[in-house]
């Protein structure tokens, strides 16, 4: 009897032995980083950025993979029905999960049920600029140029229902004012019109357009942000210019699909706080206007659901659809 239990008791040993080491840790294989942009835009720059430290910290390579188009539905699908395992993760933004449920009658993916929500990216603040000889000054003769000549007043948006164009809804609303929107194929075409005079102002995102707006190629009246900007320390808050809780950002997030274990977005939690908070990667990124956003799976869930209710609201306003 002593045997057959000695037995039992070497095979149950050994068997736990084996299957530990038939069932190792994540990731044992490359990591595939789903960017729903073209390369070299914002998007690219901060993946690829987080990627070489990520890959370092998981011990295995995380390679980017570029899936444009769609207004980012392309790329949010394929990691949305990709396997739960952890091996194909990619960014997801201000579109992909606040605005497209709002502009979409219909969607490849649900925002709401087909991810795993792993944690923050970056945010890139939002300013509201004029071509240099503009007559307004600031952001209250701004608006008294809006209120006298209604519809006069022009600003240019990378796109309808791209996040300087739903900005751009949200001061008109906040501010009662009628502005024209002159929506362009891509943020590059809009700013090149606002440098050239052909659209009067527009709502930027900082990452494209810090190097024009330190050539003096267009002017800033006010951030969207609650603080000034360390890189433009003159440049006056909304609320410092007259408009109080008026704030916007483009935003990224990091996710998966749907069903991923709890231990893979805590390793992959883990490691993207971590590249976030690195001293190096950090400043190359505020370097270019992005601020980044290290946040727990669940503060950036919330934070999500919070953004989907505030855009949700300005595009219904704004009657803005896609389709």
């Amino acid at each position: 009897m002593k045997r057959n239990t000695l037995r039992i008791l070497a095979a149950a040993l050994l068997a736990t032995t084996f299957g530990a080491q038939a069932q190792p840790g994540f990731p044992t294989q490359p990591v595939k980083w789903v960017v729903p942009y073209a390369p070299g835009g914002t998007t690219d720059v901060i993946a690829r950025q987080l990627a070489i430290r990520m890959g370092q910290d998981l011990g295995q390579p995380v390679i980017v993979d570029n899936k444009p188009g769609a207004a980012s539905i392309i790329g949010a699908t394929f990691i949305a029905r990709s396997a739960p395992d952890g091996y194909t993760v990619g960014t997801a933004d201000s579109g992909t999960l606040a605005f497209n449920p709002a502009m979409y009658s219909s969607l490849s993916y649900n925002a709401d049920k087909d991810f795993s929500f792993i944690g923050g990216l970056g945010r890139m603040p939002l300013v509201l600029a004029v071509h240099p000889a503009f007559p307004a000054k600031n952001v209250q003769e701004f608006l008294a140029l809006a209120r006298k000549t209604p519809g006069a007043v022009s600003s240019g948006s990378s796109g309808p229902g791209s996040p300087l164009h739903v900005a751009l809804e949200l001061f008109k609303q906040r501010t009662q004012t009628d502005i024209l929107h002159v929506a362009y194929k891509g943020s590059a075409p809009a700013i090149q019109d606002l440098m050239a005079g052909q659209v009067n102002a527009m709502f930027v995102d900082l990452p494209p357009s810090l190097s024009m707006i330190k050539a003096g190629k267009v002017r800033v009246l006010a951030v969207a942000t609650p603080q000034r900007l360390a890189i433009l320390p003159d440049v006056p808050t909304m609320a410092e210019a007259g408009v109080p809780g008026f704030e916007a950002y483009a935003w990224q997030g990091f996710v998966g699909p749907a069903k991923l274990s709890p231990t893979v977005i805590e390793r992959l939690n883990k490691d993207l706080v971590a590249a976030l908070r690195n001293p190096e990667t950090r400043a190359k990124l505020e370097e270019i206007g992005i601020q980044p956003m290290p946040m727990t799976p669940q503060q950036f869930a919330d934070f999500t659901r919070s953004e989907q209710k505030l855009w949700s609201g300005v595009i219904k306003a704004a009657n803005i659809k896609l389709d």
